[in-house]
């Protein structure tokens, strides 16, 4: 066998262990970005017991890509492990400040500090789909604390000045974050407003009442 031809065996063969650890984390990982989006949708339904199955089936979706690209970082670092890894941060955020329980840190969610972040800036908007449903069932300080939590990520997703390449785009993230903030805020304070001016109706008719 040539030098070219031992060359060309071994360039094909990197290359044919390479794609099908490609191919074979890009099912996983897809499949755990639909396992995350899942998980949500049952977080509103407040089924809180299915989400956390359908979070278990992610995380070990998303395991099993990692260990496969493990001996291909340039493919690891493709994106679309971080896009799956950043629905999954989504999901854990979402499904514990619904349920009333403190923000999960990165170090709990498993996944690195860019998709961690760019995750809880879409958590902003699954915070304000509730904070609306809460808002029509009546429960202003319920939505208050919701809002409260929304304010508090994008804070700290304020305080994250660096470069795009490393943040994975943040900067834009965070300024459709505060866009949906103060959506949020307008409804809110109408709603608030509207609530005390009933209040004050309903109290001037018990006084003439009386």
């Amino acid at each position: 066998m040539s030098r070219a031809d031992r060359t060309r065996q071994g360039v094909q063969s990197r290359f044919e262990a390479k794609n099908q650890a490609r191919e074979a984390a890009l099912g996983r990982a897809r499949l755990a970005a639909r396992r995350a989006a899942n998980a949500i949708r049952a977080v509103h339904r407040g089924e809180l017991a299915a989400a956390d199955r359908l979070l278990v089936d992610a995380r070990g979706l998303l395991d099993l890509a990692e260990s496969l690209l493990a001996a291909h970082p340039d493919v690891y670092y493709a994106g679309f492990l971080q896009d799956a890894q950043k629905e999954y941060a989504e999901a854990r955020a979402t499904r514990a400040l619904v349920a009333g329980q403190p923000l999960p840190e990165p170090e709990e969610v498993g996944v690195g500090d860019a998709p961690y972040l760019n995750g809880l800036a879409e958590t902003i908007g699954e915070l304000r789909r509730h904070l609306l449903d809460v808002l029509r069932a009546g429960n202003v300080a319920r939505a208050g604390e919701l809002f409260e939590a929304m304010e508090a990520i994008h804070s700290l997703l304020a305080d994250v000045d660096y470069p795009d390449a490393i943040t994975g785009g943040l900067r834009r993230s965070t300024d459709v974050a505060r866009a949906v903030i103060e959506r949020t805020r307008s409804d809110l304070t109408l709603t608030t407003i509207q609530r005390d001016l009933a209040d004050a109706l309903r109290r001037g008719g018990d006084s003439e009442r009386g």
